[in-house]
């Protein structure tokens, strides 16, 4: 089954970072363009309740960039995980990536792959791919915005039921940073997969405060919708995060 490779697929993406800290901590700022090679971020945020209500909520996202001067890639993953007075409300992990082939000073052809799994929407699982044609349509020291958009393709399954759904989808991605200040930025990043079945769109907004060369502090808003959902199930999900980021370069 497609999620049963989700370990090895985690595998095969983290395998790099121990080596890739040794060349020093540094958080990378939402404004941050340059092209020299490896870059990556890793957050942890954990939240615990007790006495009249007893919850815990963990976040853990990590991400890795390369950028030279004919290639760029991107990629990553995320899992989260709470309880509500010991009964499981949240369980869900997504694995991405990107690989972009430079043509022009600022565009650019892309590969791209996504996998999910949530125990508590419509679909068990989903795969994605596109590709499509990008542009960094700002790129300075100081802010960012990069475009992408393409074709695709979507396999998913019907949560706890062999009903699965196979469509083409339209992909676009928006991906916004800006330095408000040397220790402050800000970032916005949309994703949209469309098809006929379902549209499914995430947007990531927040403010990140480095606290060292190495340390930051980040507060975000992500939000999920799709439009296509069972009875009883809300179209839209909203996560509210506050993490420790780590970062290296």
């Amino acid at each position: 089954m497609p999620h049963r490779l989700a370990p090895v697929l985690l595998l095969a993406l983290i395998a790099p970072l121990p080596a890739l800290a040794q060349n020093g901590g540094a958080v990378p700022s939402a404004g941050t363009t340059d092209d020299k090679g490896w870059s990556g971020t890793g957050e942890l945020g954990l939240a615990i309740s007790s006495g009249n209500t007893d919850t815990q909520n963990f976040v853990g996202k990590f991400q890795m960039d390369y950028s030279d001067p004919k290639w760029k890639h991107q990629f990553g993953g995320n899992y989260q995980y709470g309880k509500d007075e010991d009964e499981e409300n949240a369980n869900r992990y997504e694995l991405f990536g990107t690989s972009g082939y430079r043509f022009g000073e600022r565009t650019y052809t892309y590969g791209s792959v996504r996998n999910e799994r949530d125990h508590f929407t419509d679909d068990e699982y989903q795969w994605t791919v596109g590709v499509g044609l990008g542009w960094e349509a700002v790129k300075t020291d100081r802010q960012h915005l990069t475009l992408e958009a393409g074709p695709g393709y979507r396999w998913s399954k019907d949560q706890g039921v062999q009903i699965h759904h196979n469509e083409v989808i339209g992909r676009g991605y928006a991906d916004y940073g800006v330095k408000l200040t040397d220790t402050t930025s800000f970032y916005d990043t949309l994703l949209v997969e469309s098809g006929a079945d379902n549209t499914f769109a995430k947007n990531q907004i927040g403010v990140q405060v480095k606290m060292t060369d190495a340390l930051a502090l980040k507060a975000g808003l992500e939000t999920r919708h799709n439009t296509d959902v069972e009875p009883g199930l809300k179209k839209t999900d909203n996560l509210t995060t506050v993490n420790v980021v780590y970062g290296f370069k």
